[in-house]
């Protein structure tokens, strides 16, 4: 009797090697959830990142992601244990989305040091040794996407919000600078500058407030999670391999 082959079939072992793998952080809400849907109907295996394991879990079991790990992106020992495992289960990661971020609002007058300092550290140091974690694998592999999900204040400013505003402004320089290093390598890194979007981190606005930023806005609606998902979907395609170093505005023309 000959040795059993217990072997996956070829076109098995080449589905699996072909299939991209994307990361998303923040995915437990709001836009970095909606990303994971998104891609996971793309044909992504998705691993949802956040703090929130229970919510990570959540979009494994309704099947829009394959893997869930627990983030702290302002822990560099958080993200080195995430992404190990992550490549290491899934077998490599192709594509990461830097969404996790947070506000701590005040003017610059009266802004603690802790609110400037946790704002950028979160929001842009942790979107870099995200991608520091990714970076040697796409080079090896020549391809990768890197999609920072930064915001119209990181273009035109916000009064009240200068931590927030100068961290988003960050990532579009760090977006564009490491365009131009990844670009030989196969490796696009685009950003997409989210408007006034419907989630936990606009809901709470008075009233007055909301209806006062509508008033900029020429669409003359919020958008939802899944505009800026749409978007992100299409710059980690192969549709989009030319394009790099590029923000992409979804914001209802709020800032042209």
């Amino acid at each position: 009797m000959g040795r059993l082959d217990i072997r996956p079939p070829r076109a098995a072992l080449e589905n699996r090697m072909t299939q991209r793998v994307a990361l998303v952080t923040g995915a437990s809400r709001g836009i970095g959830r909606a990303t994971a849907v998104a891609l996971s109907a793309a044909g992504f295996h998705v691993v949802a990142a956040s703090r929130d394991m229970e919510k990570n879990e959540q979009l494994v079991a309704e099947k829009h992601a394959v893997m869930a790990v627990q983030l702290d992106v302002t822990s560099a020992e958080s993200v080195t244990e995430a992404f190990t495992k992550a490549a290491k289960e899934a077998g490599r990661i192709d594509v990461l989305v830097n969404n996790a971020g947070i506000t701590r609002d005040g003017l610059a007058i009266r802004m603690k040091p802790a609110d400037w300092n946790t704002v950028l550290d979160l929001n842009l140091s942790g979107a870099f040794r995200c991608i520091q974690q990714v970076l040697p694998g796409m080079m090896r592999n020549r391809w990768g996407r890197i999609v920072n999900i930064t915001s119209v204040v990181g273009q035109a400013g916000s009064a009240g919000q200068a931590n927030y505003a100068a961290s988003k402004a960050g990532l579009i320089g760090l977006t564009k600078s490491l365009a131009q290093e990844m670009a030989s390598r196969g490796v696009t890194v685009n950003a997409v500058a989210p408007g006034y979007i419907d989630t936990d981190m606009t809901k709470d606005l008075p009233e007055q407030v909301k209806q006062s930023i509508l008033s900029a806005v020429p669409v003359g609606r919020m958008g939802a999670p899944e505009d800026i998902a749409a978007a992100v979907k299409f710059l980690v395609s192969e549709e989009a391999s030319y394009i790099t170093g590029h923000v992409l505005a979804v914001n209802g023309g709020m800032y042209m």
